[in-house]
């Protein structure tokens, strides 16, 4: 191991000046540049963003797996990149036992063959919910954790070296204020436009990481619209099971239960109807609105005139030619001939530019 003992104690004479710094800058004793206005607003957002989506994950893990042991099992075989050993689930292990009683009294009676219905069925849903964890977790857990593991700490990594960038910069105007000889104003002043430089260089590299965070949001979207169609096809699925069940059921006689028939002979009928999956269960494909939706945009394309649209979300300009949004404002928006069917072209006063209409909502 090479061991430099001038290079640590450099480094421990740099934390000790840094250390001092700090210090005279809480009581006011030293000068502190501030960040602009637009930097600090961005810093704040994506602290904002780490937070939520922390807390977010942490209980969509609680929803897919509502048993800690379990969550910290799969977390240290995930950490020693080991395969977690399968197991039953709840549903499963439900249905199991149904068709293991259902067995022992007999397929042949209606209480047995009713027990080994219902526990196949329980097994039907215990497989969809496993389908469904499965699904969750690679499309919405795994993005959530790839932000949290990968770009956050890339912005992490880069707001600390402006941090240090600054107090290079603090550094330098402090000497130069003390400095009184010529030759060391000179060499102060040099000294203060190279950290001055090298400051305004990590701002904007930092400022773009953090503006990156817009993207996260739009992919983020996408993920929680993937999670949520999982969500939906699963508890879809569960339904047509049970109502599939509910109709094997019903087919079975009613004098099975002799031993119980003074029990509910003075009791009301109950009867849980059937309704068709189709029925009862909304269409997620098509999002809020959607239908109407695409077909305003379509009216828009065909007629070449232009409309009044709701900014839904905060769209960050990529380029010169797109036009930067904010949410809630109104924009007019019209239709350009040969512009790519998911872009319109945009105007706020004398801003003009294009837009994307997944961000946008037509106005009446």
């Amino acid at each position: 191991m090479d061991f430099n003992v001038k290079r640590l104690a450099a480094d421990a004479g740099t934390f000790l000046t840094r250390a001092v710094q700090f210090t005279e800058e809480k009581f006011g004793q030293a000068e502190k540049t501030e960040l602009d206005a637009h930097l600090e607003n961005l810093l704040v957002r994506a602290e904002g963003t780490k937070q939520w989506t922390e807390r977010i994950m942490k209980q969509t893990e609680v929803l897919l797996q509502p048993n800690p042991n379990v969550r910290l099992e799969e977390f240290v075989y995930e950490k020693l990149e080991k395969k977690a050993p399968t197991r039953m689930n709840n549903h499963e292990l439900l249905g199991q036992s149904m068709i293991d009683s259902g067995n022992e009294f007999g397929p042949g009676t209606a209480y047995g063959n009713a027990l080994i219905k219902c526990g196949e069925t329980e097994k039907q849903i215990g497989g969809a919910e496993r389908e469904f964890i499965q699904s969750a977790a690679i499309n919405f857990l795994t993005p959530f954790r790839n932000f949290l593991e990968g770009d956050f700490k890339t912005i992490l990594k880069e707001r600390k070296l402006l941090q240090v960038k600054r107090l290079d910069l603090d550094a330098a105007k402090t000497r130069l204020k003390k400095a009184r000889m010529a030759d060391a104003r000179a060499a102060a002043e040099q000294e203060l436009r190279m950290t001055q430089s090298e400051f305004d260089r990590q701002a904007e590299i930092t400022r773009l990481l953090l503006e990156g965070v817009s993207s996260t949001h739009a992919h983020h979207l996408r993920c929680l619209n993937d999670f949520v169609e999982a969500q939906t096809t699963y508890y879809a699925q569960c339904y047509q099971y049970m109502v599939d069940l509910q109709k094997q059921l019903g087919s079975f006689p009613t004098s099975f239960s002799n031993n119980n028939q003074s029990a509910v002979s003075g009791g009301a009928s109950i009867s849980v109807p059937t309704i068709p999956v189709s029925a009862s269960l909304p269409s997620v494909s098509g999002g809020r609105g959607s239908s109407s939706a695409s077909g305003g945009f379509s009216e828009l394309r065909s007629s070449n005139g232009s409309r009044k649209a709701r900014v839904l979300y905060d769209y960050d300009a990529a380029s010169s030619s797109e036009l930067s949004l904010l949410a809630d404002e109104v924009i007019i928006v019209s239709s350009v001939p040969g512009m790519d069917s998911d872009w319109l072209m945009g105007e706020r006063g004398s801003q003009k530019g294009k837009v994307p209409i997944t961000y946008l909502e037509l106005l009446n």
